[in-house]
């Protein structure tokens, strides 16, 4: 009798777990579905053709978003050629050469406390360092090192957990037949983790396209059309920053929306880009 009525308790708490857990999860899809659909939909209609291609006056009162377009990209590309080899070197040492292991667990700690602080606080340190030290200024160059130094740990600690991935077996094999360090990481590790690197890369292009507290203190807001690299050592707007200085600063909510649903629609290409890759590499490794 007693194990039947326990029986029945633990049935009954089972159930409402069940129930809590099927809830919060309905409650949490409904929230991100809300507010895509409303995005997109407030977004969408004020997309315009001459929105994206025109460049604003202040003197004729129009407004366009292809200076902010042409920065994004711009520091989106820069910040990748300087953080992609930096954060693939360092996990290539602490996962391959290093013998200390205690350093190793320290920068380790670093890179996990480095991903938790606040943008603010990097654009903080960026305009101090970059901007005012090194006297570049507001410029699309500084705001691109500040977001190597965001976007830094990142890739390296994907790139080091794709590194311990790759069997041990595969090293040995290698060294077996002759081959050097080098070339045992070059041939044999890291096309076995490439898809490691790649998911990386493109969480880091989420993480700089979605940036605007660290660039607003770095790059700053102008919204000038300039050249690759005269717009670099220049003051740019990115379209996160472009969005924050429409809405809040000039209240053009309808080019704030517009922004926020190209932004948007971005952010879903890369997390579908990034799960493509990973499923087509999980299935190269299979084979």
């Amino acid at each position: 009798m007693r194990m039947n009525k326990l029986s029945g308790k633990r049935k009954a708490y089972i159930g409402l777990m069940k129930v809590l857990m099927w809830l919060s999860a309905g409650l949490t899809c409904a929230l991100v579905f809300s507010i895509i659909v409303y995005i997109l939909v407030q977004g969408i209609p004020n997309i315009t053709w001459k929105l994206l291609s025109t460049t604003p006056s202040y003197l004729s009162g129009s407004i366009g978003i292809l200076p902010d377009i042409l920065n994004t990209v711009y520091i989106v590309i820069v910040t990748i050629l300087i953080v992609v080899p930096l954060g693939v070197g360092a996990a290539i040492y602490l996962t391959e050469y290093s013998t200390n292991k205690r350093i190793v667990s320290i920068i380790e700690y670093a890179a996990e406390t480095l991903s938790g602080i606040p943008s603010i606080i990097y654009g903080l340190v960026g305009m101090l360092f970059f901007c005012r030290f090194l006297k570049m200024g507001n410029s699309l160059l500084a705001g691109s090192l500040t977001l190597v130094i965001m976007n830094l740990p990142t890739v390296m600690r994907t790139t080091q957990e794709s590194l311990k991935t790759v069997p041990q077996s595969y090293r040995e094999g290698a060294f077996g037949l002759g081959a050097g360090k080098w070339r045992v990481i070059r041939t044999v590790v890291l096309p076995g983790c490439v898809d490691g690197v790649i998911t990386g890369c493109i969480l880091s292009i989420g993480r700089i396209l979605g940036e605007s507290a660290a660039l607003l203190f770095t790059a700053g807001f102008a919204h000038a059309l300039n050249g690759f690299f005269s717009g670099l050592s220049s003051a740019g707007a990115t379209l996160t920053v472009a969005l924050y200085v429409y809405a809040k600063e000039q209240g053009e909510f309808e080019v704030a929306f517009a922004i926020a649903a190209i932004l948007l629609v971005l952010t879903l290409l890369i997390n579908f880009a990034a799960d493509m890759v990973a499923r087509h590499f999980r299935r190269k490794k299979e084979l």
